[in-house]
């Protein structure tokens, strides 16, 4: 896969945005970037999109910005032009889509039936964008469609918001979502920069769904930590589950059997994407120790430690279920 698609998996939500005014970009990237979302497609909807690439990947060159709705080749142009790495189309024009191979660059065209899949795998393509999604089926049609094709991952677009995003985020076949809420034209209009930063703010922790699995409690030895997860079960009727390591007592509490991770112990904290989460922080200047990464059987990360502690605690990711 094309590494800046790669990136399209590591965002996870790609903003889709139509601006009327050119002057609106570098204030509208200013407030993606510090919403925690550096990644943006520009329609070719409006005159503004040429000026607005070029606005936004002068001012912000760490962002990963790229060109939505492009038609002709010409548009191709003018959007490689004004500094865009990357192309979406809203259907799958051949032409286009050739002339954007022959120029090495990304595109991602839209799709939304088996037909259209094999015509994009025919002209080498590995990721398509299933749209409108909601209105052609959904996910329930990603996965249907997807069954044959074992190669093949979508970036469903169209009615996709915060409340339905996590069930197609969590889905194998699923690169990433185009979605347009939090920066919807209305805002942008009105110069909304601070709302539209928080309504990506929370749009990036509902995709990431941080919360605490359990925390891990260090004890000298076994016979220390056998005592520590009685008084749990007995004063708080915890059921107890003994591993060779520890001893789960009910869903949040991990009694280590030895000192383990961390001055005091450790915190396990879930999220749906450990891939996505890594992404996240280590753009946010945090430090991951990758000696601790663990995949799972299909080379997904799973699990993996921050460097710093909190508090005396280690802090490990692990993989949140629905």
């Amino acid at each position: 896969m094309n590494d800046i698609l790669t990136q399209f998996g590591k965002f996870g939500i790609i903003p889709v945005v139509k601006i009327d005014r050119a002057e609106d970009a570098v204030p509208l990237a200013k407030a993606l970037c510090d919403g925690g979302l550096p990644v943006a497609e520009v329609t070719f909807r409006t005159a503004a999109a040429k000026d607005a690439i070029a606005a936004m990947t002068a001012h912000f060159p760490e962002m990963l910005v790229g060109a939505g709705t492009v038609l002709t080749t010409a548009q191709v142009d003018d959007a490689l032009t004004a500094g865009a790495k990357f192309i979406v189309s809203p259907g799958l024009n051949p032409k286009v889509v050739s002339y954007c191979v022959s120029k090495g660059v990304p595109i991602t065209p839209g799709v939304s039936s088996p037909s259209e899949i094999e015509q994009a795998l025919e002209l080498g393509l590995d990721v398509v964008k299933f749209f409108p999604a909601e209105a052609s089926g959904g996910l329930a049609k990603i996965k249907a469609m997807a069954a044959p094709y074992g190669s093949i991952r979508f970036m469903p677009t169209g009615g996709i918001n915060a409340d339905n995003m996590i069930p197609y985020l969590t889905n194998d076949k699923v690169l990433a979502c185009g979605g347009s809420w939090m920066v919807a034209s209305d805002l942008i209009n009105a110069g909304a920069w601070d709302k539209i930063t928080e309504m990506t703010r929370e749009a990036v922790a509902k995709m990431l769904g941080f919360a605490i699995k359990h925390v891990g409690i260090n004890s000298e030895n076994e016979t220390e930590a056998k005592r520590t997860a009685d008084l749990f079960s007995t004063i708080f009727g915890f059921p107890q589950l003994e591993i060779p390591a520890s001893y789960f007592c009910g869903q949040g509490i991990e009694v280590m059997k030895a000192m383990g991770r961390g001055k005091m112990g450790h915190i396990a904290i879930m999220t749906w994407s450990v891939e996505r989460a890594m992404a996240y922080l280590a753009r946010n200047g945090v430090e991951l120790d990758y000696d601790t990464l663990r995949l799972d059987a299909k080379g997904k990360p799973e699990f993996i430690y921050l460097k710093q502690d909190f508090g005396g605690f280690d802090i490990h990711l692990a993989v949140r279920r629905a």
